[in-house]
């Protein structure tokens, strides 16, 4: 069972996950059977590819063809939902406000004092009374200026309050988020970044949705979009890919009842589902993703829901590089952790949520690890000068031609997903860079591999996202 939350004035506040349920805690070392198992493909390959490298490369890409395939028909799934289905319309919400609950909204922040203005305006117009808001900036000791900045922007504001969180390791958002729970007061917890700006009917979008989703609804995920979508040639491709991911891979996944891994900001909770589950992993740095598994084994539903938080993307590709460095260690964290013990995990998800876990999170990281190397195998053969050998013949033709064949499936199905996603916003010029996807995929190549250095070499570290005060905005909606 996982454990209870302790309150702030007990020093093991942020350990309660790892005290009390270690296996799913990414604090915790790899299992041994992961060890040794990743210790001898290592070997098995080192040897394969000294003894007999085509025969090696043709053996693993016959083995992992598969996995890819499936990724991408999750993704063809979502494409053909898209084009079967247009958004709904908009639910008529209650007119009546008297019997509203408290609303917490968590808001971690760490050198961020020039976000103030903007996130304190874009707050204040959340449709939901102000004495049944508890809003906690949540600052961490050393941030005087952020603590500062915020402190005079919540002047004479009613339910806005500033919390400190203690110095100590791992610095990071999830430790934050352990701190302020305990310090909650609402029976509904939502969590926004620094730069978000959520639609202002967002928070009664979600209790309408409790109230009508079900016992078993724990957990809402609102869609995210990118206000800065034209800065640069990262956030458009950025935009693409999260308009497809929010607006259609999501959905699909929930249809299909597979466990949905969170985005970093605006999940509703019901409080007392948030706590029973543990609450944040601080250990892991996509604590997020890690949550959306956890309530999935524990049987609590998340669905999505129909509002949108506009975020900022990085602008810069030293600044993206960085963040997507530390979501795909998280995620490489969150399947280490849930792996642990494979049986328990087919059991508590069941066979059809356990196989989409592992596409959802195994598939992607290998994808994106596995992607460069298919070009450089072809290169070095194409390049070898012995091209009598090239194409391959036999079987080994066989495994890459149809590993070629699910490579150009999986483009042409990313790219049109992400264009008709972002058609559907309104957006026909930015759906027209969508082509350009491929070289935005070998990028989150590179960044998989600093991941997996990372996770080696520091696997709590925070690699901290710089945020810019907001200067255009996009306004695009669904169809």
């Amino acid at each position: 069972m996982p454990a209870s939350l302790r309150a702030p004035a007990d020093p093991g506040w942020a350990e309660a996950l790892r005290e009390k349920s270690p296996d799913l805690s990414a604090a915790s070392p790899m299992a041994r059977w992961q060890q040794t198992l990743f210790a001898l493909a290592i070997l098995a390959l080192a040897l394969g590819f000294w003894s007999d490298a085509d025969a090696t490369a043709m053996l693993t890409m016959a083995l992992l063809t598969p996995a890819f395939l499936c990724v991408a028909l999750i993704r063809a799934a979502a494409l053909v939902d898209s084009l079967r289905t247009s958004a709904p319309p908009p639910t008529a919400l209650p007119a009546n406000d008297d019997d509203l609950p408290v609303y917490s909204i968590l808001v971690p922040l760490y050198r961020e004092a020039h976000m103030a203005p903007a996130l304190i305006a874009a707050l204040d117009r959340l449709d939901w009374p102000a004495a049944r808001r508890d809003i906690l900036i949540i600052t961490e000791a050393d941030d005087a200026d952020t603590r500062e900045a915020f402190r005079a922007a919540i002047a004479n504001r009613p339910g806005m309050r500033i919390l400190t969180v203690p110095a100590g390791m791992p610095r990071t958002k999830p430790r934050a988020l352990m701190y302020a729970l305990p310090e909650a007061t609402g029976e509904f917890v939502v969590v926004y970044d620094a730069e978000d700006e959520p639609n202002s009917d967002q928070l009664q979008r979600a209790y309408h949705c409790f109230q009508t989703g079900g016992p078993r609804l724990g957990c809402l995920q609102a869609h995210l979009n990118i206000y800065n979508s034209q800065t640069s040639w990262i956030t458009r491709q950025f935009t693409l890919e999260y308009t497809a991911l929010f607006d259609a891979i999501l959905p699909t996944v929930e249809r299909l009842r597979l466990p949905i891994p969170l985005g970093g900001t605006s999940n509703h909770f019901r409080r007392s589902v948030l706590e029973s589950s543990g609450g944040w992993d601080p250990y892991n740095v996509t604590e997020d993703a890690d949550l959306g598994v956890r309530l999935a084994r524990q049987g609590w539903r998340v669905s999505m829901l129909d509002s949108v938080t506009w975020e900022e993307a990085p602008s810069t590709g030293t600044a993206w590089f960085g963040q997507r460095a530390r979501w795909l260690k998280g995620w490489m964290q969150t399947s280490l952790v849930h792996l642990r013990h494979p049986r328990k995990l087919w059991r508590e998800l069941g066979p059809r949520a356990f196989f989409g876990f592992n596409v959802l999170m195994g598939g992607v990281i290998l994808s994106a690890l596995v992607h460069p190397l298919v070009y450089a195998y072809a290169l070095w053969k194409v390049s070898a000068g012995d091209l009598s050998l090239w194409p391959p013949q036999g079987w080994p033709a066989v495994v890459w031609w149809a590993g070629v064949a699910n490579l150009a499936f999986a483009y042409i199905v990313g790219i049109a997903l992400a264009a008709l996603a972002t058609l559907r916003r309104h957006n026909a010029r930015l759906a027209s860079h969508a082509f350009l996807l491929p070289v935005y995929w070998m990028m989150i190549s590179c960044a998989a591999y600093r991941a997996l250095a990372d996770l080696a070499l520091r696997p709590y570290h925070w690699r901290k996202t710089t945020h810019t005060a907001r200067k255009q905005k996009e306004t695009t909606r669904r169809l």
